[in-house]
């Protein structure tokens, strides 16, 4: 079933006005349960404690990747591009629509503790007996298989993979324009038409004209700026911390025989790692935060303050730390002990670091994480290379960049016990 509907769909959306759906089985994805669960799922996690505005969900943001992703496709198609393989349109479309509906609650900092990954979630849920299944299904029996590859990045054409997960894919051409907008800055603004009118496939790949380097610099500049000034904000650090820790008493609770007054079925499962995906489907962030909020008057001590903590935002304190050598640490970790704290919960070194644009290397050796697709140039010639090579502006982003040390603990039995502090700590915590 490949069907056009008969009157076209439109979703109004602050960052790209309008997203157009022209094609039945969007429209039919878009409407399945699985994929509507993304409503209550926010987009930046626990940010919206940081920034107030930024209360999107995963939602919107897949609308806009697919949204993106229709746009490239569309451009190819109307100037007849002959390596745009138009079999794969759609695809291309049901791939950036569902790349993120495996997320769960907070996602990343759920993933840490239990050891899941969302891109796992998202293909079983696209190849188990889900509704999204029974669409895709529906336009053919190897359909599913063949959506979840291009998730997986084992599709047998590039060029389709790349349109969603490359190092200037949709998806974060989207999250970067919309994470800014909602979070009231202008770090990850970039000239997104600019942009699109200048990719190209050729020989399989996406390109990009060489007159449109310099909106691409700018791309690469805006996602620098926000992993910074958005992603890696120390307030933002603080709950995703928080949140952490709680996942991670709650686990070492159960585990170790607590009986909780309230423990959802979903979270034993996730904690069990016996989650089925009709399980993993039923968590979303306000099962969680509820159970956030009972969780608060459980009996033990530090489970109960965590929560209470992350609800009600009274989030940990940070120092900068140049120097975090051990013997300063174990001296922190003592006094803290001391005076009833635990070193385990109550102190935690946050080194954020990102790689703003790795340069493609032949050379990576078996076992080495292999880079997204880097960014190609196509000159006059018809002849491609790689950004950097011609990129001054993109060569200074290149390689590891690294943040500060921060150390971050809760202040209030610092203050309240600040008569027991050695002078020395006082001054490293400002308590003097």
């Amino acid at each position: 079933m490949k069907q056009q509907l008969t009157e076209e769909k439109v979703f109004k959306d602050p960052v790209h006005n309008y997203i157009y759906v022209q094609d039945q089985t969007i429209w039919d994805l878009i409407n399945t349960k699985e994929f509507q669960r993304l409503r209550r799922i926010r987009q930046l996690g626990t940010s919206y404690l940081t920034f107030h505005g930024a209360e999107h969900s995963r939602f919107s943001h897949s609308l806009g990747v697919y949204e993106i992703t229709r746009k490239i496709i569309s451009q190819f198609e109307r100037n007849g591009y002959p390596d745009w393989p138009a079999e794969e349109r759609l695809v291309s479309l049901c791939a950036a629509l569902l790349h993120d509906v495996g997320h769960g609650p907070f996602s990343h900092s759920l993933e840490e503790v239990f050891d899941t990954d969302h891109e796992e979630w998202t293909c079983k849920i696209v190849l188990e007996d889900t509704e999204i299944n029974r669409v895709l299904r529906a336009v053919s029996e190897q359909f599913p298989a063949q959506v979840a590859a291009v998730i997986q990045k084992t599709y047998p054409k590039p060029i389709v993979v790349s349109l969603i997960s490359s190092q200037m894919d949709a998806d974060r051409m989207d999250y970067l324009l919309r994470d800014a907008y909602f979070t009231g800055v202008n770090y990850g603004t970039f000239d997104l038409e600019r942009i699109l009118r200048v990719l190209r496939p050729y020989k399989g790949k996406i390109v990009v004209k060489e007159s449109g380097m310099h909106a691409v610099e700018h791309y690469l500049m805006s996602r620098y700026q926000m992993y910074w000034q958005i992603y890696f904000h120390p307030v933002t650090r603080s709950s995703e911390i928080i949140l952490r820790q709680i996942f991670r008493r709650a686990q070492e609770l159960y585990v170790g025989g607590y009986v909780f007054e309230w423990m959802p079925k979903p979270i034993k499962g996730l904690i069990h790692n016996t989650m089925t995906v009709q399980d993993y489907l039923k968590l979303d962030e306000a099962l969680v935060q509820t159970a956030f909020t009972q969780w608060a008057e459980e009996r033990d001590p530090l489970l109960s303050d965590l929560c209470s903590r992350f609800m009600n935002r009274q989030l940990y304190k940070y120092i900068t730390i140049e120097d975090p050598d051990e013997a300063l640490l174990n001296e922190i970790s003592d006094c803290f002990s001391s005076i009833g704290m635990n070193p385990d919960y109550h102190m935690e070194i946050d080194f954020p670091f990102d790689l703003p644009y790795d340069v493609y290397r032949p050379d990576k050796k078996e076992g080495e994480k292999k880079e997204k697709a880097p960014i190609l140039l196509l000159d006059v010639q018809d002849e491609i290379c790689e950004i950097s090579a011609k990129s001054d502006i993109v060569r200074s982003i290149t390689g590891l960049h690294q943040g500060e040390y921060h150390l971050y603990y809760p202040e209030e039995p610092l203050k309240k016990n600040i008569h027991l502090i050695p002078e020395k700590l006082k001054n490293l915590f400002k308590l003097a």
